[in-house]
Order: C-alpha cells, then structure tokens, then sequence
C-alpha cells in the first residue's frame, strides 16, 4: 500500500507525523483493516489495534464494516466526520470569491439580504438546540451552535446586555473582504435567540466578532 501525503496547517504537523496521525491520513482515502493498517506502517496488529482504541475513544474512527479474512472476517475501519479538521479546507477563501462574484452580480444590498436568509435557513437546523426558558439561557446555547459550526464563542454580561465574542472565526478571509458576512451570524443568532442581536464586530487584524443581545427587563 502506497504513503498518503496529505497537505495540513502547521498546528497539525505534528499529529499528522505521529503514528496516530499517519493512520488517520490513511484512512482518509478508504476504509481499512487492522491488516491493511500494520502493513503499511510496518507494526504488528496488536499495536495498531491499540492505536485505533484510542482514535476510537476520541472519536476519530468509527468500525463500519467487515471484509472476508482467511479464519474470520475482518472489521474495517474509517474516519469519522471530527477527524476532517485535520486537513483543514480553503472554505473561507473560497466563499470570498463567491462572495466578491455575487456582489458584483446582484449588489450589495440583495447579498446582504442573501446572507440574512442563509443565516435564518441555518437557524432551522439548530433551533431545537435552543429551547432555554430565558434570554441568558438560550444565548449560551446559541453560543454552543456557533461553536459547533467551527468558531469558538463566550458570553459577557454587562450593563443590562449580553455579548456573545466570537474568535478564531469559520470565515473571517470572507469576512475581511466583505464585512456584510457577519450579518449572516447577527441573524442566525437573532432568530436562534429569540430577541434582536446587533452585530458589533472589530475588524482588524484578528478578527474580534461582538455581538450584543439586551436583557428584557422580565429576564434580567
């Protein structure tokens, strides 16, 4: 069986060059087996068995078949859908570019209210993720939906409004070029909050994404 060199972001240089990440950088082309594995990283199967326990047990590879063996058949093994973050992919730069297109097509105020109705088509898939009682409540959860979707996000409290911070953004090359990227994010979270959210955002060099949801005096 031939090496896969895969191209990754230098944060995964070093996973990637383990023996753990040498076997997800193979079973990112196809399933394998246990066999499959130690033959091409020269292990015994016991050693790589182990190392598929612990990819396992961090949800890295998942079983997902069998193949007929020579005493018994043989389970298979691929990657599950978490282990795509490390071979990262030009998302952001791409929608850039699609971005820069349609505006140019159709303005900026049609892509602006494109980019509203991508962000409440989002929200239909989250909403039953945000179900909490009060505003407080349901703007952490909305939070945990931005997480989920590839940023990392916190909640303040001050002066009788909520901000939920933004960093390491999914799509911030997009956002630099056309700032209206971030009505998409204001809106998802209006329509997953429940209230109004105004999107207070600073774009400099990094990305700082601010968004303010006020505390209905009933929910303070």
């Amino acid at each position: 069986m031939k090496e896969v060199t895969v191209a990754n972001s230098d944060w995964g240089d070093r996973f990637l060059a383990s023996t753990r990440g040498r076997i997800v950088a193979l079973l990112r082309r196809e399933a394998l087996t246990v066999n499959d594995l130690a033959a091409a990283l020269e292990l015994t199967d016991n050693a790589v068995r182990a190392h598929l326990t612990t990819l396992d047990r961090d949800g890295l590879v998942r079983q997902v078949g069998t193949r007929p063996g020579v005493r018994k058949p043989n389970l298979t093994y691929e990657l599950t859908a978490d282990a795509g973050r490390f071979f990262p992919k030009p998302y952001g730069v791409v929608l850039q570019q699609l971005l820069a297109v349609l505006g140019e097509r159709v303005g900026e105020a049609e892509l602006e209210a494109a980019l509203r109705e991508v962000g409440r088509r989002v929200a239909v898939a989250y909403r039953g993720r945000v179900h909490g009682p009060g505003v407080r409540e349901r703007v952490t959860q909305a939070a945990t939906v931005l997480g989920e979707l590839g940023g990392m996000a916190e909640v303040e409290e001050a002066e009788g409004r909520l901000v939920v911070r933004g960093f390491d953004c999914p799509v911030a090359a997009a956002v630099e070029a056309n700032p209206a990227c971030c009505r998409l994010a204001e809106t998802l979270l209006t329509e997953l909050v429940g209230v109004p959210v105004s999107e207070r955002c600073e774009r400099g060099r990094p990305l700082r994404c601010a968004f303010e949801v006020p505390i209905p005096p009933k929910a303070a």
